[in-house]
């Protein structure tokens, strides 16, 4: 028995210590052991060229379904006379290329990036290192024809491009040529405080037959993670979908890849009569919406080299000759905020990822929302939620530390015993449960308790870390955003001060490497929370804190305490 325990330690230990390597090499920018080499970042258009990432690739490629075969000859001429054209709100500064319309670049103002605090965080972009682009156009099944599609050069309409005092909306439009007799316009709609934007298409059917186009709405991007994610905790970065059928969905780069190397389809719904598609990385998110009911397809495509797409394809009828038609859709492209997302659109709120336990996540980020709401500071609503959930497992958790209390109580006993019986491994067992039995001592009787609310920790663990609020929250003092590492590490001190106390009040194990273990398993365990955020540090300091507390107070109450 003892042998297996011990054999289980060392093997616990080394992977720990294996996993531990492994971070550390994501974290100096090398490949993780369990990951294909990191992927390189997309090329950006030379100089004066006014490229996106398809500017090269044929149209089959670049748009859904590879409706139209070609990238059109017009297309490449145009594309060095494209214009970038950018608007700023209160809270959105966004770029759009007339080649398409396409919106190539956004910042959000309120949120200062991970890696460099004296700039805003950009979700959209086309540069060198980023692709992250937001497209729309029409593609009909009909042969032989050509409609204005994200690759068309348009003309920009004047006006207003920055958010003035006193007014509430901004407004940007771009109209295309006519293509096979089709003319289309966008016209984007930005609203003060509001991180949607309305996006109106027009189109004017100028042929003399009636077509039957279909409308895409594309997010195209790189398959590398965001900058600043850390390497000691992972979160999804990738398309996502939700339909009626199969509700929320999260697609995996390497899904596509592999589809598209197979050459059959992703695994995923094709089609529905409501939903939307969407981008997910930590914290942010896009998602074009289409709330009006009605039939879509689902699509996701290998662009080219690390390159993916997810689009949402709406047919819009026949058109007669002459005629016009119009669709409005909704681009959010901002913060994982909630309870926002839950308004603006059904499974929308899903994108912020609270892993395997979000029917416990949600409730307990209510109720730190409301902790928040009274406390006015994040960090207070993390120790008071805390303290909450002590009280809620109150009873639970003094079961267990009473039992771990008995258990030192007789480890001069069972040490004793032991060296007694050292050369009698079947009587040595013996013994100790008839030691047990005497004393009414239940070795498993501390874990029992621990596993039981162990999933309300973990969930908690995600709800922290997937909150977006916590970005640039201060506490108190030097912590001044608790969704980084503590500038200082003066939490993480605390937090292996706070583990090593623990595990002196606990009993030690008879078995001498056990004991090692036990010591040396919570500094390697401590080691990942220097570098996570100082919200989850927080989070863990208080609740070993309370434990602490908890723990003496039973153990001075059964007359263990300091031995």
């Amino acid at each position: 028995m003892n042998d297996i325990r011990r054999t289980v330690l060392w093997v616990v230990f080394s992977a720990s210590l294996f996993l531990l390597w492994d971070g550390w090499n994501k974290h100096n920018g090398h490949s993780s052991f369990f990951a294909p080499p990191m992927a390189k970042p997309v090329a950006s258009a030379p100089a004066g060229a006014a490229a996106s990432a398809t500017a090269g690739v044929p149209l089959a490629a670049a748009m859904p379904g590879g409706a139209v075969a070609a990238l059109p000859a017009a297309a490449a001429s145009a594309a060095a006379a494209s214009e970038i054209v950018s608007i700023s709100t209160d809270v959105l500064k966004a770029s759009f290329d007339s080649r398409g319309g396409d919106l190539v670049r956004l910042e959000l103002k309120a949120y200062t990036d991970a890696s460099d605090p004296s700039h805003p965080v950009v979700l959209f972009d086309r540069s060198a290192q980023r692709v992250y682009l937001a497209q729309t156009g029409l593609v009909t099944t009909q042969p032989g024809m050509s409609l204005p599609n994200h690759l068309t050069a348009m003309t920009v309409a004047p006006g207003e491009r920055r958010l003035q005092p006193g007014v509430d909306t901004l407004s940007l439009r771009f109209v295309s040529p006519e293509v096979g007799g089709v003319s289309l316009s966008k016209t984007y709609t930005f609203t003060r405080g509001q991180y949607t934007v309305a996006v109106n298409h027009q189109l004017h059917n100028g042929g003399a037959a009636a077509i039957t186009p279909q409308l895409y709405l594309q997010l195209t991007r790189d398959g590398n993670p965001p900058p600043g994610e850390s390497s000691f905790y992972s979160t999804f970065t990738g398309p996502a979908m939700y339909t009626e059928a199969n509700k929320f969905r999260k697609i995996e780069f390497k899904d596509i890849e592999k589809s598209a190397k197979d050459g059959k389809p992703a695994d995923h719904d094709k089609s529905g009569d409501a939903g939307w598609v969407g981008m997910v990385q930590h914290y942010f998110a896009s998602a074009w919406l289409v709330t009006a009911p009605g039939a879509r397809e689902f699509r996701t495509a290998r662009v080219s080299d690390n390159l993916y797409s997810i689009a949402m394809v709406l047919p819009l009828g026949e058109v007669a000759a002459g005629a016009d038609r119009q669709h409005q859709a909704l681009l959010f492209a901002g913060p994982q905020e909630e309870k926002k997302l839950e308004a603006l659109a059904t499974g929308l709120e899903l994108v912020k990822d609270y892993g395997w336990l979000t029917i416990l996540s949600k409730p307990l980020y209510w109720l730190l929302d409301q902790l928040h709401g009274i406390l006015g500071n994040w960090g207070w609503a993390i120790v008071a939620l805390v303290v909450l959930l002590k009280i809620a497992f109150y009873a639970l958790n003094a079961h267990a530390y009473r039992s771990m209390a008995k258990m030192k109580a007789i480890n001069p006993k069972v040490t004793a015993m032991r060296e007694r019986y050292k050369d009698k491994p079947q009587e040595m067992q013996q013994e100790m449960m008839r030691i047990y039995r005497e004393e009414k001592v239940n070795p498993l009787g501390g874990c029992l308790p621990i596993f039981v609310q162990m999933p309300f920790f973990i969930a908690l663990y995600w709800v922290l870390l997937s909150t977006v609020e916590m970005r640039n929250a201060p506490w108190i003092g030097w912590i001044v955003d608790l969704s980084t590492k503590d500038p200082f590490f003066i939490l993480p001190l605390l937090m292996t001060a706070s583990t090593m106390f623990q595990t002196w009040l606990n009993p030690t194990p008879p078995d001498p490497v056990q004991a090692k273990m036990m010591w040396i398993m919570p500094l390697v365990f401590s080691v990942m929370f220097f570098f996570f955020p100082a919200g989850l540090v927080l989070y863990w300091l208080t609740n070993n804190v309370l434990g602490i507390a908890q723990q003496w107070m039973i153990n001075k109450q059964l007359g263990v305490a300091g031995k």
